[in-house]
């Protein structure tokens, strides 16, 4: 796992304590590292808590070494030299820190020392800010180009950084090996199922852990090299071998004396890393885990099990494995450390890619030779059974002399003398496939030659003792050209011959290497018996090794070593200069600076004479030419960096001149010209930096410095001595004009804070010169300039308003920094434009309306005193207009309407508001005509401004409910003061959250709003009213119509039906009576039948509702201590309801009662929630008066709803023991909406009111009909139906036992107590008392029916229950009278006019209908009479 901090931040940063011993001054840099940490830190934490890792990191590197150097500064021990280098490195970090942090760019003097601007010219400083933001802005590429996007192709990626690097962090080794181990890390490529890199090599010991303790968490490298071919591999595997190091067997018994530090085959592990080389995959803090696969015999070679496991979908690893971090890096590996210090470091091990990167910079000089032991075939010799064969590696000279430490098996080891393969057991053939580096100096190359010594290694320490050297093999590094030794494989011959013998040089170094040599010579390589060559005997065993040499100095090409070594035969000069052009440009490139000097010291050497000239210019032609080739482009920094640091032919500029204008004067005789004209980019730019070589010491152009301020004082002055007022005028005009782009356009970028605060200043003291000529010239009667005043106040208000000025948005640093040196700039204009305000006398009736957004603007600048300053400036308003028009609506109007867009623009905050409030009521209400009228309109805009500082608040919350809260809240205010302009726009704004919502129901009646707004006419349409550019109309009419048809779209598809069929109605009879339009009437009715049709067949999913409470001061105002009614969402169940709420306020308490919080709740400062489901109230529109199909009347039960009950008991009183119904309340809430559901919202604001027990009486007696005439009905229409569920109503009814059935409603209602305590319930107990009586009629034709279905085990159960309704039915006629239905069968009409007056809810025609058919034939049923 990986974490942020181990101990807290506090704990690293005892620098960043405010109270901290101030530096002396003589150390300012100190000064400025210290500032820096400060600002830094509090950024640095801001970072932790948003978790914004990568930036976190990047941050708290770049302090660590702020600190340390700092340290470093201070503790005086520095050499001058070093101190120097060090203030040159903490400059340039702390220039870089202010830049990713989005912090001002620093300028300094040559020294690093922070320039003054009071001691620094103008154009000076703008000099420093330009080369201090180059040299930030280059460091920025070179991090762009190492964090490059991963979205980003490969290619594209190739083309911004051709060279890229894996990054690879060994956190662990969980392998049961026993003994010592060497893990050797490198990249693979399965496809070719070759090696791409060097080896990675560390040392792990018995115990567990890393052989050099030192490093046990620093295990780190890094594979180098990588290029665009790379990256386009199909796949790439990061391999990790592991070979064991001690005995020959790990189960051999440890008493015998065995061999130690053999080298043995342990196994692999294999991780796919394809995506992470593309750059798909990016984390560096992720751990891999990569498991381990074991060999499972001695034929089982380590790249054999490689390439099994690649292939194998799964490896059996039992838990075992290596666990690292990767991450792929950016650049060579100078810009790597350069630029990823935190995970790059000079203990980092390299480990670069076998064969050249696609690009070889000047001054990267590499000599590696890569050594490759392929495999082998061994004689068993005299022994019973194959050898157990170690090759031994070394490095010799000439001489027989070992060259020692040139041999390094992997990055991260040290070098060695010699290498000792793996030893496979007792195999003839062993297959190594072992690689090592052999880097020799240069100088010795051509000396050396690889030596291969073979020997049979015992189990047995003293056998093994005894064990000589059985052959040698070799093979010299240099051919007998020069070049060096071809890539590729070499079959080496085998030499046996005594071990003596083989120890010395002299015995094999003059005989062939390799098989080639010996057919070349003329020797056979043919037949089974072996040759004699001297005193050495050529074996019948095989040895082959492959070899690749990296050399930025040794070539294997004949013709390019003749040119790079052209001093050693000037005769062949020419030969090879033309021989350069033939040779592969993939050679040449790779020698490019030692090919560009050697030409270049070909023609410096040769000066006096010209035999040369041509051919060498030709030869660059040819390298340029290749490098603008599409193969090599990528060589073209390599081609620009050479010019720059290291062409050094100071003369060359004269003889490249002359062949190109020889070859221009030759134009019509060779093509040569054409091939110069293609390079002529870089010729040139070979002539001109050797012309500047050449003059470096003389001046190459001349500087002229024009001082700004001294310029400024000269125009001021032409200015002030005009004589014509015209001129002046225009001279005005444009100067404001040209300062207000200056001040918009933000000449200078943000960073550049200096440059800016002296523009500022400038601009300052012009703007306060040009005020007073306005006030002096142009503020009479007779040369009053009204455009002129007018650019002069617009220009004021936005150097004002600039960004570069806004003080709250600095750091604390930041703001005293300029406070201090420039003060807030800010007052100084405002209190200016105030005062100018004022001198205007009878002029200000021209400014407004127009001006009083821009001062409205200025006065919301978050500066106290700026503000009690300027906000009287709107009474002066107010006043007179008041004097001009005896009203100030065109001022009121113009301020609502430009608050709205500061306030949602950012600008505007509760300090405002109130300070707002008082100096406009302390101004009204001493002026006899505004005092009523001003206090009016102040409050409005309170009014206002909190509504709008509610919705800019939530407007960027995830939570878009309380958005849509806010939003209504606002277009509310906007239609209660008829300002329809804001209305409609506050209505598209919530329009939209519905979409994005998916609540197009609600979007639908949004829009509706604005359709209502408009008549179906030809009035033509306001500007404010086609607010939206999708709507194209020139008439109400249209607008409306598109409207209507966007709404019934989205009726649609919120499943409502009926409005969209009552919208298609009112549009119908505009198309056929008003527009004639057939067509689209055709079209609408077709839409009306399928509503109609949906209605009737599709079914829609019935919405829970919810009364939510929000209690305490925790909530925003629209919600504090209110209740909403909320419609859920389609089949949303109240704990995924309350589970959505309590997201949206995760830190509210759910309150566990649904009873009404007390005054303490209220008023805390929590959060409290409050919700359960309450019931919709049908409202059935009054067209349907006769009874109608279930599907139709289910969506009335839903929808089109305003009122909500919610029901629970309460005991008020003591209880009485024999009748618990006497004191036991049902309190039931009604819930009003202020509108109906659904509607603009998916919710609205309620009222609550409280029903007696006797309502909830008469109400439970009128659902208990209800449910028995409806259980009659269904078995009426079904007698197949079940019999339980109508004899469990039925006995809970007439059964007195059961829950005391009305009986006790008698008692507690029924008394003369009661009657006298509650006289205005007499209608309603006379209610109750028909209820009851109108119960036995239908709980007869229930018993009937359950009479007739009953089975004979439950006779006696229905006998019972006969006896029990005897008794009820007897009770009831003699207390309440019977009830008959006094029906006459004559007309439908009489039988609709008795139903509706027996009860609210009767049964259906048919059920109806049978049961008169009864009576006739029985006329004693149910006790009617005819």
């Amino acid at each position: 796992m990986s974490f942020f901090f181990a101990v807290p931040i506090s704990y690293y940063l005892p620098i960043f304590r405010q109270h901290e011993t101030v530096i002396p001054s003589e150390l300012p840099l100190i000064q400025e590292v210290t500032t820096t940490l400060r600002e830094w830190s509090t950024i640095w934490r801001q970072l932790y808590i948003v978790n914004n890792r990568e930036m976190f990191h990047s941050v708290r590197h770049m302090i660590y070494d702020l600190i340390e150097w700092r340290s470093q500064i201070l503790s005086g021990t520095l050499p001058q030299d070093e101190l120097k280098e060090m203030k040159k490195k903490v400059t340039a970090k702390i220039d870089y820190g202010n830049r990713i942090l989005d912090l001002d760019l620093v300028v300094r003097d040559e020294d690093g020392n922070i320039l003054d601007p009071e001691q620094t010219s103008t154009i000076s400083l703008f000099r420093a800010h330009e080369i201090a933001s180059k040299q930030v802005e280059e460091r920025l590429l070179e991090e762009k180009s190492q964090k490059q996007n991963l979205d980003i192709t490969r290619q594209a990626k190739f083309a911004a950084t051709p060279s890229f690097a894996l990054f690879v962090n060994l956190k662990n080794v969980v392998c049961k090996i026993g003994e010592d181990a060497e893990v050797l890390m490198s990249l693979y490529d399965p496809l070719e199922s070759k090696f791409i890199s060097e080896n990675y090599l560390v040392r792990w010991s018995s115990s567990g852990l890393p052989k050099d303790i030192d490093r046990l968490h620093n295990l780190r490298a890094v594979f180098t090299d990588l290029g665009s071919k790379d990256l386009k591999r199909e796949k790439i595997s990061f391999v990790c071998q592991i070979v064991r190091v001690g005995r020959m067997e790990l189960r051999d018994n440890n008493t015998r004396k065995l061999t130690s530090g053999l080298r043995r085959p342990f196994g692999v592990a294999v991780m796919d890393v394809t995506d992470i080389i593309n750059g798909k995959v990016d984390d560096e803090d992720k751990q891999h885990f990569i498991p381990f696969q074991p060999v499972a015999g001695e034929n089982d070679f380590l790249q054999t099990v490689i390439n099994k496991v690649i292939a194998a979908k799964e490896v059996n690893h039992k838990g075992q494995g290596l666990w690292v971090t990767m991450k792929l890096l950016p650049g060579d590996i100078h810009q790597i450390r350069k630029e990823f210090p935190h995970l790059v470091d000079r203990t980092t091990a390299v480990a670069r890619k076998m064969g050249f990167p696609e690009i070889i910079m000047p001054g990267d000089v590499r000599n590696d030779i890569y050594v490759t032991l392929v495999q082998g075939d061994f004689d068993k010799g005299s022994k019973t059974t194959a050898k157990n064969v170690e090759v031994t590696v070394s490095v010799y000279d000439e001489d027989g002399k070992k060259l020692e430490n040139v041999i390094f098996p992997g990055a991260g080891d040290d070098a060695l003398s010699e290498y000792k393969s793996v030893i496979y057991y007792q195999v003839k053939q062993p297959r190594w496939f072992e690689t090592v580096k052999v880097a020799i100096p240069i100088e010795d190359v051509n000396r050396s030659h690889l030596r291969f010594t073979f020997r049979h290694r015992s189990s047995q320490d003293s056998k093994d003792k005894s064990e000589k050297i059985f052959a040698l093999a070799f093979v010299k590094l240099m051919r007998y050209d020069g070049t060096t030794l071809r890539d590729g494989e070499h079959d080496l011959i085998v030499y046996k011959a005594e071990a003596k013998k083989l120890e010395d040089f002299s015995t094999y170094l003059s005989l062939p290497s390799t098989k080639i040599e010996l057919e070349e010579k003329g020797h056979s390589t043919a037949g089974k018996s072996m040759q004699n060559l001297g005193s050495c005997t050529i074996s019948k065993d095989s040895f082959q090794i492959s070899t690749l040499v990296c050399s930025t100095k040794l070539t294997q090409n004949v013709d390019l070593l003749g040119l790079l070594k052209w001093r050693s035969n000037t005769n062949l000069l020419q030969q090879n200069l033309r021989q350069l052009m033939k040779v592969d440009g993939g050679e040449v490139v790779k020698f490019l600076q030692d090919t560009l000097d050697a030409l270049f010291n070909i023609m410096m050497e040769n000066s006096e004479s010209e035999t040369f000239d041509t051919l060498v210019f030709d030869a660059l032609v040819f390298i340029i030419g290749l490098i603008a080739d599409r193969k090599f482009q990528h060589f073209n920094p390599v081609l620009e960096t050479y010019i720059k640091k290291h062409f050094s032919a100071t003369l060359a500029y004269t003889k490249l001149t002359k062949v190109l204008r020889t070859y221009v004067d030759n134009a019509g005789i060779t093509d040569q010209l054409f091939k110069a004209m293609k390079s002529l980019e870089y010729i040139f730019k070979f002539i001109v930096r050797s012309r500047i070589l050449f003059n470096q010491y003389g001046p190459t152009q001349r500087h002229v410095q024009v001082i700004m301020e001294k310029l400024l004082r000269t125009v001021n002055r032409t200015v002030i001595s005009m004589g014509r007022d015209s001129e002046l005028i225009d001279f005005l005009m444009e100067t404001f004009i040209m300062f207000k782009n200056l001040i918009g356009k933000n000449v200078y970028p943000s960073d550049w804070v200096i440059m800016n605060m002296m523009q500022n200043k400038v601009f300052l003291r012009a703007i306060n010169q040009y005020a007073d000529m306005l006030n002096k010239k142009f503020l009479d009667q007779a040369n009053f300039e009204l455009q002129l005043w007018n650019n002069y106040f617009h220009l004021a208000v936005a150097f004002l308003t600039q960004e570069s000025l806004q003080l709250e948005n600095f750091s604390s640093a930041k703001r005293c920094k300029i406070l201090n040196k420039y003060g807030d700039m800010r007052r100084q204009i405002g209190f200016e434009i105030r005062d100018m305000w004022y001198n205007l006398g009878q002029h200000k009736i021209k400014f407004i309306p127009e001006m009083v957004g821009p001062m409205l603007e200025m006065t919301l600048i978050p500066e106290t005193e700026l503000r009690k300053a300027t906000i009287p400036i709107f009474f002066d308003m107010m006043q007179c207009e008041f004097h001009s028009t005896r009203s100030f609506q065109m001022f009121e109007n113009e301020i609502i309407t430009k608050l709205d867009h500061e306030v949602e623009g950012g600008r505007g905050d509760e300090q405002y508001k109130v300070l707002f409030e008082k100096i406009l009521l302390e101004h009204c209400r001493k002026h006899k005509y505004l005092a009523k009228n001003g206090e009016t309109f102040v409050k409005l805009v309170v009014r206002l401004m909190e509504r709008l500082l509610d919705y800019r608040t939530i407007m960027h919350d995830e939570n878009k409910e309380n958005r849509m809260s806010c939003t209504v809240n606002v277009l509310n205010f906007y239609k209660e003061i008829e300002r329809e302009e804001m209305y409609i726009r506050y209505l598209y704004k919530l329009c939209d959250l519905h979409k994005e919502c998916d609540n197009y129901t609600e979007a639908a009646y949004t829009l509706l709003l604005h359709a209502k707004l408009l008549k179906w006419s030809e009035e033509p349409c306001a500007a404010h009213l086609t607010q939206r550019d999708g709507y194209q109309a020139a008439t109400q009419g249209q607008l409306k119509d598109q409207l209507y048809q966007e709404i019934i779209h989205y009726f649609d598809k919120g499943k409502m039906w009926e409005e969209a069929i009552a919208l298609g109605k009112e549009l119908a009879e505009q198309y056929e009576n008003e527009m004639f339009d057939y067509e689209q009437l055709s079209e609408l009715l077709k839409k009306q039948a399928q509503f109609y049709e949906n209605i009737v067949k599709v079914i829609r999913p019935k919405p829970d509702y919810f009364a939510v409470g929000y209690y305490g001061h925790g909530f925003p105002t629209f919600l504090r201590n209110k209740v909403f009614i909320y419609r859920g969402k389609e089949y949303e169940r109240r704990e995924d309801f309350e589970a959505r709420l309590l997201t949206q306020f995760p830190n509210a308490e759910k309150m566990k009662t649904t009873s009404p919080p007390g005054e303490d709740l209220k008023n805390s400062p929590g959060q409290y929630i409050q919700c359960f489901t309450v019931k919709p109230k049908l409202d059935l529109p009054p067209k349907f008066h006769r009874p109608v199909s279930e599907q139709i009347l289910s969506f009335y039960r839903v929808n089109e709803v305003q009122r909500f009950e919610y029901s629970r008991p309460v005991r008020k009183g003591e209880k009485n023991p024999d009748n618990e119904f006497a004191n036991m309340w049902i309190e039931r809430t009604v819930y009003v909406t202020g509108y109906k559901l659904p509607g603009i919202l998916r919710w609205f604001e309620v009222k609550s009111v409280e029903i007696s027990p006797l309502e909830n009486a008469i109400e439970t007696m009128q659902v208990t009909n209800d449910k028995i005439n409806n259980m009659v009905q269904q078995h009426l229409n079904d007698p197949n139906l079940p019999i339980n569920p109508l004899s469990m109503l039925l006995n809970g009814i007439v059964d007195p036992a059961v829950m005391g059935g009305f009986t006790n409603y008698e008692k507690a209602f029924f008394t003369e107590k009661y009657m006298y305590d509650h006289p205005e319930d007499h209608e309603k107990i006379e209610k109750l008392k028909d209820l009851i009586a109108w119960q036995i009629p239908f709980l007869a034709e229930g018993i009937r029916i359950h009479g007739d279905k009953v089975t004979e085990a439950l006779r006696p159960f229905h006998e019972r229950m006969e006896a029990c309704f005897r008794q009820l039915k007897e009770k009831v006629e003699k207390q309440y009278g019977v009830r008959t239905l006094k029906l006459k069968i004559s007309t439908e009409h009489t039988i609709k006019r008795s139903l509706q007056s027996i009860t609210r809810c009767l049964l259906g025609w048919k059920s109806f209908h049978l049961l008169i058919e009864r009576q006739k034939r029985e006329p004693a049923y149910l006790g009617l009479n005819k």
